[in-house]
Formats: structure tokens, C-alpha cells, sequence
């Protein structure tokens, strides 16, 4: 796929995206938490890694490679994970990072690599995440020949959704996460109005299509919504293992 076609299906997910869940959104999680009798996504060949996407017009770049300038460590210090050659390193025990700016609705671009060679095994192996509105994760973990419960391997709604498939590449190659995500809306009085819906492109392959999210995504609990603010910092998980990330960006669906 060229550069200019690769941009134009990045634009028009937010279509697509919108269309699939107003016609086959998933309302609840298949199976019980961390089941590991809960079928396994069928694997599949995501094709080769691709050069890096280029952010659209409109994007908001969160990392290009050069500088932590958009990102915080947790106690609002500045961000202190590794920059090399083009990619951030997750630098064990400084804590998640995240994003200075604060969003709602978003289409989210990550890329990340797991470490190689690759150590440990379940989820002792290549873990991180990626939480919208820093509550809400989409697991990044080696899941090349790495077996973990499904709704924990890479491109789970961590806790809830298993993938659809299992499209990992193998550790140290370059991925890609495309991320659609509606925030949930709260109405008088912090009821719930409406809950957070997500859709993931993993390696370009559809592996949560508008799914329906219980509330925020934690371990082995799945707690219910409390109210929260309609704009929230994009966050990086520091699990102690060295992924790595590059090219992030996002565009905002919400103005």
C-alpha cells in the first residue's frame, strides 16, 4: 500500500468504523475474566512490516521520533523514558508516561515493537498498554507463539475483549495499532449516559470492531463507570519490560 492510499484508509476508518458498530457492536465480553478455557483467536499473517504511517494533515503528533516534549511521567515531572534512533523505550521503574494534552473521542496511531530476543513467558513477555483516557487499555504484549489468557494477549480490551484474531508479528518487528475509541458519556449527576466503544486495527487487520466496553478495563476485576471528565491524557503503561514505540499520533473526532 503506498503512502498516499495507506493515508486515505487511515482517514476513512472513522466511517467504517461507525458504520460496523451501529450493526455489529459486541455489548459483552465472551467469556469469563482471564479464562483460559476462553477459545484463543485464531492466528493469522498480518503481512510484513511496512515503513512507518505518515500522520495526516490534521494529526496531532504525539511522538515523532526526537523528543518526549508531549508526554509526563505521572507525578507531572517530564517523561523519563529512553529516546533512540527514531523510537522511545519504555526505561523500567520510572513509571507510565503520559500525554501533556488531554482528548475525548480520538483515532489513535501507535507503533510499537516487543523486545528480541524475547524473554519470559504469559504476560511476563513484552507487556505494555496503551489506555485511553487512562482508563481504558488495549494490551500491547508479545503474543507471537506466546500463550496467555485471551482477553490479555495483544489487542485485548484488557480484561474484556479478547482479539478477533491473533495477527502479532514476531518480536522486535515493527506493529501497528489504528484505534478508534468514542468515550463514554456521563449525564446529571454522573449517571451513565452511554458507555465507551472501541474499535483496533492490528497490522491493518480488524480485531475489535465496536466493541462495547463494561467500564474501565483493570485486572482480574471489571469495575463499573464512575464519572470522569469528558477530556483525559493518553497513556503508556511501564510493565518493567523494554518495548519499544514510535510514531504516534491522533486525531481528534471531538471538537
Amino acid at each position: 500500500m503506498n503512502a498516499i492510499s495507506r493515508r486515505e484508509w487511515l482517514v476513512a476508518l472513522t466511517a467504517a468504523t461507525a458504520a460496523a458498530a451501529s450493526t455489529s457492536a459486541q455489548s459483552t465480553p465472551p467469556c469469563a475474566q482471564h479464562a483460559r478455557t476462553c477459545p484463543a483467536p485464531p492466528v493469522i499473517d498480518a503481512g510484513s512490516a511496512g515503513v512507518p504511517v505518515p500522520p495526516p494533515s490534521d494529526a496531532v503528533v504525539l511522538f515523532d521520533g526526537k523528543s518526549l516534549s508531549e508526554w509526563r511521567s505521572s507525578d507531572g515531572s517530564p517523561a523519563r523514558w529512553l529516546v533512540r534512533s527514531g523510537y522511545m523505550e519504555v526505561a523500567a521503574g520510572t513509571g507510565g508516561i503520559a500525554t501533556v494534552r488531554q482528548f475525548g473521542d480520538v483515532q489513535l496511531h501507535v507503533e510499537w515493537a516487543s523486545p528480541n530476543p524475547p524473554k519470559g513467558a504469559d504476560q511476563d513477555r513484552g507487556n505494555s498498554g496503551v489506555f485511553l483516557m487512562g482508563r481504558y487499555e488495549v494490551q500491547v504484549l508479545d503474543s507471537y507463539g506466546n500463550v496467555t489468557y485471551p482477553d490479555g494477549q495483544a489487542g485485548a480490551v484488557y480484561g474484556q475483549y479478547p482479539p478477533l484474531v491473533n495477527a502479532s508479528r514476531p518480536p522486535g518487528v515493527w506493529q501497528t495499532y489504528d484505534i478508534v475509541f468514542h468515550r463514554p458519556r456521563f449525564g446529571a449527576g454522573g449517571a451513565l449516559v452511554s458507555p465507551a466503544v472501541l474499535t483496533v486495527f492490528h497490522n491493518g487487520v480488524l480485531i475489535q470492531d465496536g466493541v462495547t466496553l463494561t467500564g474501565p478495563t483493570a485486572h482480574q476485576s471489571r469495575p463499573a463507570y464512575t464519572s470522569h471528565p469528558d477530556r483525559l491524557p493518553i497513556s503508556l503503561q511501564d510493565h518493567a519490560h523494554p518495548v519499544r514505540f514510535r510514531n504516534i499520533w491522533v486525531r481528534e473526532l471531538e471538537r
